[in-house]
């Protein structure tokens, strides 16, 4: 797979899993949409482990894209 596409897919999953991790904190179980999991009928708590989870694999997809996008090495032996 060509490097600069494998970077601008890793940067789109970190903005899909930040997005995921707002949606976590500021919306209850029960108003989340049906597909995400945590989504609880009646219950009124934000779900912060579900939300913390997301934004590690936010930071962790972006790390992985920054230094994938970094420069070419150029070591002459």
């Amino acid at each position: 797979m060509n490097k600069k596409v494998l970077v601008i897919l890793a940067y789109t999953v970190a903005a899909i899993f930040f997005g995921l991790a707002i949606v976590y904190f500021v919306t209850p179980a029960d108003q989340l949409p049906s597909f995400i999991p945590g989504h609880a009928a009646g219950s009124t708590k934000a779900h912060f482990k579900h939300g913390l989870a997301a934004l590690c694999l936010s930071l962790g997809s972006a790390a992985f894209a920054w230094f994938q996008g970094g420069p070419k090495s150029t070591q002459e032996q």
